[in-house]
């Protein structure tokens, strides 16, 4: 089995000015620990996704860098350093095993136990019985911070909004400049760069707000199109299955390899690698366009061939430098240190 190298995250703040970070709930994330049942010990990765007001779901799997398969998908609360967590199953009447007199009994099992400093220690009964230990832990990605390489264009820097402006347009943008070196969604539509771009490297890093009442593409909703044409999404996926639509995914293209989304208010990383498509002296496409993705330190796509431009794009002329378009869903994503290296 892979072994995950968690990093502090003071470390990645020594090389950048983070926005104060936003402790709304302490026990989103990642959790690591063993899970024994029927006395097999098993090392696992937690994915703690809030769902509101104290309720969440908690995704088992053997390593956070591998795709499934879930070994164990929980529903419950954590009320008052209490979890309580059952599988989450369809309730039918296919599920129910009986019945007492304080209600039924369904094929299931409970998750119960208490959190005394960052870790958790419980029981499993019913349907399965067993123990659990679990740490809170947090991955960081280890680019947080690059610094420009020689000769790059430097899109965001956190001292003005200069280098982009209104999709479709020339006027100033009207997305907020925050301190520590943060720009925000604001109401006003897709940003694009003034800079053009054919060939080149992109680094740039986002953070994804807390709402734990929205889902699917409803919840922390943005989009990095390379050129202007092809859309790497930007989603709180946290813990999901990872698909085209979702965070690191080409839509309706391809899905990441793997799903790498950390959970919302936290620094994620993309460091992009585009080669750009080729057409002949008739203007024809002879060559598609290819792209390297590293999602938080790993490698979701690796010189794939995008077949042609993904939804939304500001137009088809492939093969053209273009602009890096920014994309307002109406969610507020935050972007920081974005550059672009020529190549």
């Amino acid at each position: 089995m892979k072994r995950l190298t968690l990093l502090m995250a003071t470390a990645a703040l020594l090389t950048w000015p983070a926005a104060a970070q936003d402790t709304t709930d302490r026990f989103m994330g990642d959790w690591q620990g063993s899970v024994t049942i029927a006395g097999q010990k098993q090392t696992v990765a937690v994915y703690m996704i809030p769902l509101d007001e104290g309720r969440y779901e908690a995704r088992i799997v053997a390593d956070f860098r591998e795709r499934g398969p879930y070994l164990y998908r929980l529903r419950g609360i954590v009320r008052d350093e209490q979890f309580r967590l059952m599988d989450d199953i369809p309730f039918d009447v296919n599920q129910i095993m009986g019945t007492t007199s304080s209600g039924l009994v369904l094929g299931a099992s409970l998750w119960s136990g208490k959190l005394v400093g960052e870790t958790v220690q419980g029981s499993i009964a019913g349907r399965q019985a067993g123990q659990f230990e679990l740490k809170k832990t947090q991955r960081v990605s280890p680019d947080l911070g690059k610094r420009p390489l020689d000769g790059a264009v430097v899109l965001l820097d956190g001292s003005n909004l200069d280098q982009w402006q209104k999709r479709g347009s020339a006027e100033p943008i009207t997305w907020k400049l925050l301190p520590g070196g943060v720009m925000e969604v604001a109401k006003g539509g897709d940003i694009v760069s003034k800079e053009k771009f054919g060939d080149h490297q992109l680094h740039l890093e986002f953070r994804l707000p807390y709402m734990p009442r929205s889902f699917g593409q409803g919840r922390g909703n943005s989009g990095v199109y390379v050129q202007g044409r092809y859309e790497t999404q930007v989603l709180d996926s946290y813990g999901l299955e990872g698909f085209d639509n979702e965070c690191g995914g080409f839509y309706q293209i391809r899905r990441p390899s793997v799903n790498m989304c950390f959970p919302p208010l936290q620094w994620q990383s993309y460091d992009i690698t585009f080669r750009n498509a080729k057409r002949d002296a008739d203007g024809k496409k002879t060559t598609n366009a290819r792209i390297t993705i590293v999602h938080n330190g790993v490698v979701i796509h690796d010189n794939f061939e995008l077949p042609h431009c993904t939804p939304g794009a500001q137009d088809e002329k492939e093969g053209e430098p273009a602009g890096l378009l920014l994309q307002d869903h109406g969610n507020p994503v935050q972007y920081r240190n974005i550059w672009v290296k020529r190549l």
